[in-house]
């Protein structure tokens, strides 16, 4: 192939996903000349096929299950029936909005950055020179790597037999069956979405229980909701063994410690984890190094083995949610302008799911006033608090608008806001926010060895009930 012009620029960003889109405009805005090349459409995984395609589909299943309540409340209606064409006509249209209004490109564009959109996969030349089959070589003094995560494949027979989340979103019909493997944030968002569409869902987990990585009370209470709505939950699973072609779709065969087990389901959708996208990016051209699990290498200040080559985002393995991917893009930015100074600060970072019921990190929830009028009280709020300082160091949440609560417990522990000034914040009533105050009334009066807090506050805790 003949080798392309080449342009050259202070900073050549690759990926314009959230860590791209950002670090691209914080280098232009700091005075560099940047260029911004991506593989596929701008905004990356974020917006084509991760939180904004999957808020959007979540959004309809809980429109479903709300529409299911009508007679609670005396309304009459029938079942209400998805018509799966045009809800992913709406996914289509809310991507393409978020593409155009919601991730920058108008800044980047009024910032000067020279933009390369559908240019295939990006390659370095050499240390300073990357190119790609659709965009001319672009040559830097700086180059910031934020290619983003791809899900990661099953080393199996028949793997080619499955889906993908990706696939999931782009499927022609709801499928009447479905085995998800893998029971992290995105298995359970898959499942729970298509179990609200209508399928028969399987969720299958190698280890002990869905949801490792959040609390385990989190855990189990998403288990139990989800099994009580239909869902079919094999945990402790073993091993993957095969996926077979069978003439209703595909067969999941796993080995677990009482034997081999076979699962039929119309679509397999494997969600077991996520890599870094590095492949074709021929990093070793440019002395880049990986780390043993396949993400980027980068020290403190996000710069990578090689001194002048920086990284961002979920290439880099180190926090794979979109707002850490926003802060890593700008810090790398920084440092690649302006030398390498800047550290990423240790920081509140909420994570949370779009599923029924809702979870996130960062009181019983059946007993406060909203989730009773809106028949949604499968849930509960949980405050990890210092018993010296009393300090909140974590919130878990399970139920409806979680991801919301969890958000205003993130507030109060950036602002390292003692519990019981928490306490004292008259949230409106009644809204979900009562879960979040309520717990932090009773954790004031279990830290009030003398009794005094309760007393001199007693007004707040009878308006939410507790005293």
């Amino acid at each position: 192939m003949a080798s392309s012009p080449r342009q050259l620029f202070d900073v050549v960003v690759v990926g314009a996903g959230p860590a791209g889109v950002v670090a691209a405009l914080r280098a232009a805005r700091l005075g560099a000349s940047t260029a911004l090349i991506t593989r596929d459409q701008f905004g990356g995984m974020a917006a084509n096929d991760g939180p904004v395609p999957v808020r959007t589909l979540a959004q309809a299943a809980r429109l479903i299950r709300e529409a299911r309540q009508l007679p609670l409340f005396g309304i009459a209606g029938g079942e209400p029936w998805l018509d799966y064409a045009r809800l992913l006509a709406r996914v289509r249209d809310v991507t393409a909005d978020a593409r155009r209004h919601t991730l920058l490109r108008d800044d980047l564009e009024r910032a000067g950055v020279d933009i390369h959109e559908q240019a295939g996969t990006a390659r370095f030349v050499d240390t300073h020179t990357v190119e790609s089959d659709n965009a001319p070589r672009l040559q830097a003094d700086k180059v910031i790597l934020c290619a983003g995560g791809a899900s990661r494949p099953l080393a199996v027979p028949g793997f080619d037999l499955a889906a993908t989340h990706s696939d999931a979103w782009h499927l022609s019909s709801v499928p009447p069956s479905l085995v998800v493997v893998g029971a992290g944030a995105t298995g359970v968002q898959v499942a729970s979405i298509f179990n609200a569409f209508g399928s028969q869902v399987h969720l299958v987990e190698i280890a002990p229980r869905i949801l490792m990585s959040e609390d385990q009370e989190v855990s189990e209470a998403v288990t139990a909701a989800m099994e009580a709505s239909g869902i079919q939950i094999v945990a402790s699973a073993g091993t993957i063994d095969r996926f077979e072609r069978r003439v209703t779709g595909v067969r999941l065969t796993h080995s677990a410690r009482d034997g081999q087990h076979s699962i039929d389901a119309a679509l397999a959708v494997v969600a077991a984890g996520w890599v870094a996208a590095t492949a074709g990016l021929d990093l070793d051209r440019a002395g880049v190094q990986t780390d043993r699990r396949g993400y980027v290498q980068v020290d403190e200040h996000l710069r990578t083995t090689v001194p002048h080559v920086f990284a961002a985002g979920d290439v880099t393995g180190r926090a794979l949610v979109v707002h850490e991917a926003v802060r890593e893009g700008l810090v790398a930015a920084t440092n690649a302008v302006l030398g390498a100074t800047a550290v990423l600060s240790p920081q509140v970072s909420p994570i949370g799911s779009f599923t029924d019921p809702e979870y996130a990190s960062v009181g019983l929830f059946d007993s406060l006033p909203r989730p009773i009028i809106d028949g949604r009280q499968t849930g509960f709020c949980k405050l990890i608090v210092d018993r010296e300082l009393h300090l909140i160091l974590g919130c878990h949440v399970v139920g409806e608008r979680a991801v919301e609560l969890a958000q205003l417990a993130a507030t109060a522990m950036a602002a390292k806001m003692p519990v019981e000034q928490l306490a004292l914040v008259p949230f409106s009533f009644p809204t979900y926010a009562n879960a979040l105050g309520r717990t932090a009334i009773l954790a004031a009066i279990e830290l009030d060895h003398t009794g005094m807090w309760a007393v001199e506050h007693l007004e707040t805790a009878v308006e939410v009930g507790v005293a």
